[in-house]
């Protein structure tokens, strides 16, 4: 083991400096009013889960699991994602009180990195469950919820990629001959690797006609004109039928021009049964964040339910927001000792006004104009200058 140097951090982990953590908070001050406007409302679960319970729940893979023991022998994780906390908080109490529950959160989740290639593995999302609810509606509100908090936050330039987990998961088992084979393909579709699909169709040696309709489907179902072209790739068609209700509703809601239809979409996130999407933007290379139906989940805590919804990434939110160039209005109160009560009462008052206002001893200063800089306004007392 190599030794730590003074001033390193963990792998993954980061700091936040305070014009960053300004920039988060206003955004989590926005976007709380914008959801409890909606009827949400927030929860917080505990940093540490027990990994009999939240850990082995999530979708997130065991080797990116921060895990402890704690003095009874327990195995512990850092929790790595907040739908599964979610879903065990609401099973156990807040189900048996309200249905459908529809639930909000700021929440850091932690995922482990096996080598330091710029990803946190620690980060902060912000996100919405709908559990109780199975219907198509749900689901609508769910991406509505998105795109209106998108331009809530002043991202105008996105769209949402919508699939269907079931479908494409029905498609793929259909044409292959083994879990292992269904395995490969799926995780190259998360990847989005496409010419690594058709490579692997090619060497699994299927019959023809499978190998024919999975390169077809592949190739065709990107680019829908119609949800109806993929009709013909599936033997139950009542998944499709929810999926043009969906488009139905959000063409209502005129948000046609935000939403993209993709069937070859996959989620690294195993537990989402039917729809799911991923959010997209101009000014980033990564997803904003993701969500999806995840009727099974629920089960594992022992509740039959509906449950469906989203997380977005601050940081990567903060990449895609306007930049604003207003000048905070930051006032700093110099004061000579002798002059303390007056550059308190000074002070105050201009608190009071609303300004931002620093409060400082001109002896505890070894860079007076250095210090000065950092200011818009500067107001002296005890010294001979100007004030406000």
């Amino acid at each position: 083991m190599s030794s730590i140097r003074k001033f390193e951090k963990p792998l993954g982990m980061r700091d936040t400096f305070p014009k960053i953590f300004e920039k988060q908070e206003a955004v989590r001050s926005k976007g709380r009013e914008f959801l409890q406007l909606r009827g949400y409302e927030f929860l917080k679960t505990p940093t540490l889960e027990y990994y009999d319970t939240v850990g082995k729940a999530s979708a997130i893979v065991e080797s990116s699991l921060f895990k402890l023991v704690d003095t009874q022998g327990n195995t512990l994780v850092l929790r790595p994602d907040m739908t599964t906390p979610i879903a065990r908080v609401a099973s156990s109490k807040l189900l048996k009180e309200k249905i459908p529950l529809r639930l909000a959160y700021f929440a850091n989740v932690f995922r482990a990195q096996e080598l330091e290639g710029g990803r946190p593995a620690e980060f902060e999302q912000m996100g919405i469950e709908i559990i109780g609810d199975a219907s198509v509606y749900a689901d609508a509100e769910v991406i509505l919820t998105a795109i209106d908090l998108l331009k809530e936050l002043g991202v105008e330039d996105f769209k949402i990629t919508v699939g269907n987990a079931g479908i494409l998961d029905a498609i793929i088992r259909k044409n292959v001959e083994t879990d292992e084979q269904f395995e490969t393909l799926h995780q190259l579709l998360v990847q989005k690797n496409f010419v690594g699909f058709e490579e692997a169709v090619a060497s699994f040696r299927l019959p023809r006609a499978e190998e024919e309709t999975l390169l077809n489907f592949i190739s065709e179902a990107t680019g829908l004109k119609s949800i109806r072209q993929i009709a013909k790739y599936l033997s139950e068609k009542q998944a499709l039928l929810y999926m043009e209700q969906l488009a139905s509703i959000l063409e209502i809601a005129d948000v046609a021009k935000y939403i993209a239809f993709d069937f070859t979409l996959a989620s690294h996130m195993n537990y989402y049964t039917g729809m799911l999407f991923e959010v997209y933007a101009s000014g980033s290379g990564f997803s904003l964040g993701n969500g999806g139906r995840y009727d099974g989940l629920l089960s594992d805590f022992g509740k039959d339910v509906g449950a469906i919804g989203f997380g977005l990434r601050l940081d990567y939110l903060l990449e895609v927001m306007p930049k604003k160039d207003t000048v905070a209005d930051d006032v700093l109160v110099l004061f000579v000792s002798t002059q303390l009560k007056q550059a308190i009462d000074k002070a105050t008052q201009l608190r009071a006004e609303g300004k931002r206002t620093t409060l400082q001893a001109i002896e505890g200063l070894e860079d007076l104009a250095t210090f000065e800089q950092q200011f818009s306004t500067v107001v002296r007392i005890g010294q001979g200058g100007t004030s406000l």
